[in-house]
Order: structure tokens, then sequence, then C-alpha cells
């Protein structure tokens, strides 16, 4: 994944002035003990300047952690803490920030060891609010040094996709293809999230291609999918053509990214595209995407920018996926009913073309596409990655403006089956539980589209807090509600 940033939190104590200074500086102390022992060293840094008791201390602070090149700041209140200068600490720092507490240690020190950060913490709250400052606190910011590492290493993903969307760059190619206004994409809440977007014809990119023809690196980039490939490599006279866009596509990326670090690419891939350039283009996307490049299909931007915040937050690649088609009934009582928990309608297969990346296959074999074929010579629609998705745990989400400009998010946990889906395309059997009233209530009442982001893990708590973060009002952050909490829109009598 060499196309996301990596953290680097500076964790500064603070003191408020008639408390013992020696409580934050020992706790701050334990605290970098704890997570060096737990997590190591790399993504951490210990501000050893001071111990923010001002405003003065907190410049000091600010110069420090700036200077060794910290990115994420974990402000720790290791007794009840200066509310104004911790905040401004916050105010002041450029990249995400956390609020932790610490706990008291023993019965057997309470009274000059006492450092009523419990208390100190409903102050920095409320101070933080007063100044309009974002910050993320853990859903219980007091601990002991060894709680306190295990909030500060499940901050590291929030803040990866905080930093990752601020350097952000989406590059777009062509609008969308005919009846996908779902995928519509008002550019304002990118420009909001701090997200660069530049948007071409794929015309340009036909240029571009063009200009690759006998690109002397296209030998050595056929060997690459030869390998990876395996006894999957069904098409081999394709692979030249596809090697050419792949490097089309990555430099590209290096020409046009600018001044940001990070990059997504939201691609056209029908109805001309074939025709054109005489191929699908999945098995490329599948290949980006497994280096850490989101590339989502039929221009859908909100599409590659939800696969962006889940790689960060997984460090991992993810798949884009229609929500696609119900599981046969015979299907589900041959393979699920009784072995799983899951109803008929908690399942539904997960499709597209060919997107998804090998390594999160079963097996894989390169074919043509065999939707647009209908309608095609099959000749032009080859390109394309099929086969099963692997079984395990996943998470089901996407971020979405709505077409007024309104964030708003979904997030399920579920997992893919070990079921055969005796079908095409890269595909898999998943379940999520509930997922019939989160199909009605959420999916089609919210009016998302029919894209999901697919990470790899249950990723739903770091998700749900970077949305937070970013700004989706909790009323538009949707998840998969048990039968005991039922939506505002389902009927009772049902």
């Amino acid at each position: 994944m060499n196309n996301l940033p990596q953290v680097k939190v500076g964790i500064v104590a603070v003191s408020r002035d008639c408390f013992p200074e020696s409580l934050s500086v020992n706790r701050r102390k334990a605290l970098v003990k704890a997570y060096t022992d737990k997590y190591g060293s790399d993504s951490i840094y210990e501000c050893p300047v001071c111990i923010v008791e001002s405003e003065i201390h907190m410049v000091q602070a600010l110069e420090d952690i700036k200077k060794a090149g910290c990115n994420a700041l974990c402000v720790y209140l290791g007794n009840f803490g200066p509310e104004i200068s911790e905040t401004l600490l916050a105010k002041h720092f450029d990249g995400p920030s956390m609020f932790i507490a610490a706990a008291e240690e023993t019965q057997n020190d309470l009274v000059g060891g006492r450092g009523d950060a419990f208390c100190g913490m409903l102050n920095a709250s409320y101070n933080l609010k007063l100044r309009g400052v974002k910050a993320y606190i853990p859903e219980y910011p007091v601990g002991t040094a060894d709680k306190c590492a295990d909030m500060i290493n499940e901050f590291i993903p929030i803040a990866r996709a905080v930093i990752g969307l601020k350097d952000l760059k989406i590059i777009s190619f062509g609008p969308r293809p005919l009846n996908f206004l779902a995928c519509n994409a008002p550019i304002q809440q990118l420009y909001n999230l701090g997200v660069e977007i530049e948007e071409n014809s794929e015309l340009d990119l036909f240029e571009a291609f063009n200009k690759h023809a006998g690109d002397e690196r296209i030998p050595a980039k056929v060997k690459e999918m030869e390998e990876e490939l395996g006894t999957g490599n069904n098409k081999p006279e394709i692979l030249p053509k596809l090697a050419q866009y792949e490097l089309t596509l990555l430099d590209w990326i290096e020409d046009h990214k600018g001044y940001r670090k990070y990059v997504a690419i939201a691609g056209k891939c029908w109805p001309a595209f074939q025709t054109q350039f005489g191929f699908v283009p999945c098995y490329v996307n599948s290949r980006l995407t497994g280096m850490g490049i989101p590339v989502s299909c039929e221009v859908d931007i909100y599409g590659c920018l939800s696969e962006f915040i889940g790689t960060c937050v997984s460090n991992d690649a993810v798949t884009l996926l229609d929500i696609n088609n119900t599981v046969p009934a015979d299907m589900y009582n041959e393979s699920i009913k009784g072995k799983y928990s899951y109803t008929e309608n908690d399942t539904f297969m997960g499709f597209h073309c060919g997107n998804t990346t090998t390594r999160k296959l079963s097996s894989c074999s390169m074919k043509y596409q065999m939707i647009m074929a209908r309608t095609l010579p099959e000749e032009v629609t080859q390109g394309t990655l099929e086969g099963d998705i692997i079984p395990g745990d996943i998470t089901f989400y996407r971020l979405q403006s709505t077409a007024d400009c309104k964030l708003r998010a979904y997030i399920a946990q579920g997992e893919i089956l070990p079921v055969a889906t005796k079908s095409f395309g890269g595909i898999g059997v998943f379940a999520i539980p509930e997922m019939e009233r989160f199909y009605r209530h959420v999916l089609i009442e919210k009016n998302y589209p029919h894209h999901g982001a697919v990470a790899f893990g249950h990723f739903g708590k770091a998700l749900f807090e970077v949305f937070k973060y970013i700004g989706v009002p909790v009323e538009d952050l949707n998840y998969n509600q048990p039968k005991s909490l039922p939506y505002p829109t389902e009927n009772p009598f049902k």
C-alpha cells in the first residue's frame, strides 16, 4: 500500500497548574512504554519539551511535534488538565487530534496521587465544542496506560483516513454512462472534505493510451500479469493492450497528481470504451486497486472516494461491488440454511465484472465480459477477471453526497460465506444480519446507488468514527439496525 499516509502520533501530556506536574510526566512515560511494548515505536512520538500548562507551553509543544514530523495528535490528560491550553493545542494543530485521559492507578494513592482527569475530560470536551474544534474522543476515553495505548492504536486508522482525504486527488474519465443517474457526484462536498477532483473526457484517456503504443515497458508489464494470473490466463492475446492501458493510467497519475500525495480513479468502462480501446479495463482496475490505488467503475466518484477511505482504515485492498442479486432459494436451502444463522433475506450476491484484486479471490481466470458480449462482439469485451471472492468477514459501506450536496453514509458488517456462487464475474455470497430491513429502510429509503464498497474485515467501528469526524451528521450515518431498534420509516404493523 504505497498510496497511503504513514501516521505518526505526537503524544502531548497536559497538566493543570494546581495539580502535581509529576502526575502527567509519569503517566505519559507509562503510556508511551505501554504502547511501545504492544505496538512498537514507529507510529508515535513522545513530546519531551514540556508538560502543557499554559498557552506558551502549547506553542512549544506544537513546534516540537511539528519538527518531529507528527501528522496526528494525542492530547493526554495526565491530570485534570488546562481546558484552554489543551484545546488550543488541537485548534492550532494541522491534522487529526484525539483526547484521552488517565485513570487513577491505585486506592493507595488517592491523596497526592489523584489526578481527576475523569472530571477534566468533561471540561475539555466542552471547550472543544465552544471553539468549534474537531477531535476524536473514544467511546470511553479514560483508562490505564495499557488501555490508553489501545485507544491510540485504534485512532491510527481513523487518522490515516482523515490525513489521506486532505491530500487526495480523484481523477475521473468521462461522464456517467446512460441510466446511471444514481452515481451522481456533486463536487461541493469533495471540496468541503479537502479532496481535489480532476475531471477528464474519455477521449483524453484514449489519446494518452494511443501515445503509449509500443511502450518499451509493455513486455515487462505483460510478464507481471502472466505471473499473477497463472493458470487463469485464458486470454493471453489481450495482455499487451491491458499492459499498455495500465502504463497509461500510472503515467497519468504521476503527471496529474500535482501537489497531492494520494490518488483514486473513477473510470469509464462502457458503452463505447470496448469498441474504441478493444478490451474492457476490469483486470487493470483490479491491479491498481491491489496496489492501493482504488479504481471505481462507471465513473462512480463517491464510490472510489469510499474505496480510498476503506483502504486507509483497513490498510488493505478493498473492492467496489453491485448490491446485485438475490440468492436462489434452492442455493440457500442446500448451502446456508441450518449451517448459518442467516435468513434467506439476510443474504445476497455482491458482484462486479472483474475489478476485485486477485488476492481477494479464491481463484481467478481472465475472461470476456458476458453482459457486454450480449450486444457487442466478444473479442472487444476481453479483459475481465472472474472468480468467487474469498470467504470471511467484510464491511459493506459507502459515503455519498446527495443531489443537494448533503453528506450521508452507511456501514454494515457481515461476511462472505464459503458458498460457490455458480455464476460469473467477481462475485460472492454475502450475509449481513437484518439485510432485508437494511436494504429497504436505508439503501432504498435513503436513495443510495447500487455500488457499495467492501473492506475485507470488520472495520465498522473505525469507519463510523471517520464519517463522524469528517462531518457526516449522525442522523445520516446509517447501519443495519437490530430488530429491537426499528427504523423511522419501518411499518410497526408488518
